[in-house]
């Protein structure tokens, strides 16, 4: 089991959560919960965060397979990536593509988003290979993915919600010359 931390809050009456911070998972429980209860709840959480981790460690290879599959489905498999693979140093955009080598960076901040986000962003990408710039043609390409509306709604909400500026969708990418 990983190192855990248990804070008690007298503010919480009926909740508990948790959440990982560097290499221990907090876990937040009522202050008057019992240490029976504590450890079931530990127990319980523990397991929650790290089944969520297991699903989202998607790899690279997951990536390019997942990339072939919308390609052919939505693109008609005219977008071929030369690789996809995640990035952690992209903190600007949620993608970039660079049509010249045609790369393919995704922000490893869309890890923990459900697959249909992360579809919309590699049909976004892989449009670039198509079409460089936001056109009518780009749109057209990029809107084939019946999802693209929500996964950008969801992309924006996400967006608003956290305090540190991330892009809304409109600056999912850059295209790289």
């Amino acid at each position: 089991m990983p190192e855990v931390e248990v804070r008690r809050s007298p503010r919480r009456r009926r909740t508990v959560s948790a959440y990982r911070e560097g290499d221990k998972i907090i876990v937040l429980i009522p202050a008057a919960t019992s240490k029976r209860d504590e450890a079931i709840w530990v127990e319980r959480m523990v397991a929650k965060i790290e089944t969520r981790e297991r699903r989202t460690q998607r790899t690279d290879d997951d990536l390019m397979a997942r990339a072939t599959y919308l390609n052919k489905t939505y693109l008609g498999g005219e977008a071929q990536p030369s690789a996809i693979r995640w990035v952690t140093n992209q903190r600007s955009r949620w993608g970039s593509c660079t049509p010249a080598d045609r790369a393919i960076r995704l922000s490893a901040r869309l890890q923990t988003m459900p697959a249909w986000v992360i579809d919309y962003v590699i049909v976004h990408e892989l449009a670039h290979l198509l079409e460089a710039h936001h056109n009518a043609r780009f749109h057209a390409l990029v809107g084939a993915y019946p999802k693209t509306e929500v996964a950008k709604a969801y992309l924006d909400g996400f967006s608003a919600g956290t305090r540190s500026g991330e892009p809304i969708s409109g600056d999912v990418d850059e295209v790289e010359d």
